[in-house]
């Protein structure tokens, strides 16, 4: 039996890996028929706004989008959108969709990206508690929260602080209940974690560390938020970020080789040769870093988006992009990050922290390992380098510390 229709290019996940994945094949010239196919209803769209800009409603849905909706049509692109790919058969080429419809293709891109972790947790089920991951989510939390008084955040990572950050300057008092002693440690340790801890603090969201939910309670809607340790936080909403897990279902089951992730060699190619993975679900052997890696940035998201269609093509070269981040909490205060660092031994500090103008040098065995800088996004490229080039910086620590200094001279 044949398939319905065929395409040379199936990109399976509607994120921005996909829309820019498309966009690179078109540019570099490939002809044949491209189609993304993604279970939200909106087209590609940026994810970071969710959070912050379009949560506080300060921005739409067409203003995160990655491509203008005529961009699909006018670049022959088939864009399905609120269609999820079903089952997957590598050996047979072919893609079977929930509208029963099967395509065969030639290459494919898995880019189904991270599914947010559900709180197991007595009264979990109660009315007023949220989770963040899409526009409709922002959209529920926007509406839900406009009368409340004080809102949970369950979470001291990135999410639960852009949250609170951005309900906070929308008026709401907030609370951020965490595991983590210090916030956004979990990404950044607790020396440097410290400043944005203080900083949320400073702007007065209340920060309540080393606690571990056990649960909800309220009368159908959520009222209070119990800790193990016997503390109880009287709330109108809460919004939990527990962080995320990478949706490998399909990959799965279609007998791709599946470890935190779609296992992928250093050019993002899976285990069945012509299918490509990238974004949140993507693991991959990093030649960076030196070791398997997973990634759940936006900026990787789209750098693999390009590197896959390039591969596609028949490029050989290893996705070799340092990995970068950025966060902001509200206008109080914009970070961007190079890394990741898994372990290091010793921080750095550049510029002045007390004005937000600061880079902090992650260093293990005397090698940058990553770098976070508070309004000092030029100290970011000399950081990429001396991680991508594992640069000894032994003799060269006060360069990386005197704010006058030219980081150029760091070889």
């Amino acid at each position: 039996m044949s398939a319905d229709r065929s395409v040379e290019f199936l990109l399976i996940g509607g994120g921005v890996a996909s829309a820019h994945c498309a966009a690179e094949l078109r540019a570099l010239g490939a002809e044949g028929e491209i189609a993304i196919v993604g279970r939200e209803a909106d087209p590609p769209y940026d994810r970071p706004p969710v959070s912050k800009d379009y949560l506080r409603g300060e921005s739409g849905r067409e203003d995160a989008h990655v491509h203008p909706l005529g961009w699909y049509e006018e670049n022959g692109v088939e864009l399905l959108t609120g269609t999820n790919v079903m089952s997957l058969d590598p050996a047979a080429r072919t893609a079977k969709l929930q509208t029963k419809e099967e395509i065969s293709f030639v290459k494919a891109l898995i880019a189904t990206g991270a599914m947010v972790n559900i709180l197991r947790v007595d009264g979990a089920q109660l009315d007023g508690i949220h989770y963040l991951r899409a526009f409709g989510n922002a959209d529920s939390i926007r509406d839900d929260v406009g009368s409340a008084e004080h809102v949970a955040i369950i979470g001291g990572s990135y999410i639960g602080t852009e949250v609170a950050a951005s309900l906070k300057s929308m008026g709401k008092r907030c609370t951020i209940v965490m595991l983590e002693e210090v916030a956004l440690s979990g990404a950044f340790g607790d020396e440097v974690g410290r400043y944005f801890h203080d900083l949320l603090e400073a702007n007065g969201v209340g920060l309540l560390g080393g606690q571990e939910l056990v649960a909800f309670e309220g009368d159908e809607r959520v009222s209070k938020v119990l800790t193990a340790s016997g503390h109880e936080v009287e709330c109108d909403a809460v919004v939990i970020g527990a962080g995320v897990r990478p949706d490998a279902i399909l990959a799965q089951k279609a007998g791709l080789e599946v470890d935190d992730g779609i296992v992928c060699d250093a050019r993002l190619e899976t285990s069945a040769p012509g299918i490509f993975a990238a974004g949140d679900c993507c693991s991959y052997e990093s030649v960076v870093h030196g070791r398997r890696l997973r990634v759940e940035h936006w900026d990787v998201a789209l750098q693999q988006g390009r590197h896959v269609a390039k591969a596609m093509l028949g490029e050989q070269r290893a996705f070799d992009e340092v990995p970068y981040f950025f966060s902001d909490l509200a206008d109080w205060a914009s970070l961007e990050y190079v890394g990741p660092a898994e372990d290091w031994d010793e921080i750095l500090w550049r510029g002045d922290r007390d004005r937000g103008d600061f880079t902090a040098w992650y260093l293990q065995d005397e090698r940058v390992v990553a770098a976070l800088t508070g309004g000092r996004s030029v100290d970011l490229v000399h950081a990429r380098r001396l991680l991508a080039e594992r640069t000894d910086v032994s003799a060269h620590k006060n360069l990386l510390t005197e704010d006058s200094s030219d980081l150029a001279d760091v070889s």
